[in-house]
């Protein structure tokens, strides 16, 4: 759990991880587990900056996290509806693993 929160603490403003995106960082394919751990303990670190993998902010998330997105000019894509998802082209955040 520790390991997740430094992950996504570790994501620059302006810029986003999915789930799974933490999940490699961390050498897993637990996604879920990811989701687990920001539930439970994710209050106090940048969650918005973990989206899910079509774009789109956490569940029942998405008035709060436009505000920081909005805050951070992380880059939206809206669709004709109103609704936005985030544009991972623009703001997918790679972790630095050194090699």
């Amino acid at each position: 759990m520790g390991r997740v929160l430094a992950v996504v603490e570790s994501i620059p403003a302006g810029k986003v991880m999915t789930y799974g995106d933490v999940a490699a960082a961390l050498g897993s394919r637990a996604s879920r587990a990811v989701g687990q751990a920001m539930a439970y303990y994710g209050a106090s670190t940048p969650w918005w900056r973990v989206i899910r993998a079509s774009g789109h902010p956490p569940a029942d998330h998405s008035a709060a996290a436009l505000e920081h997105y909005r805050a951070e000019y992380t880059p939206l894509v809206w669709s004709r509806d109103g609704r936005y998802r985030v544009d991972l082209t623009a703001a997918r955040h790679a972790v630095d693993d050194g090699t």
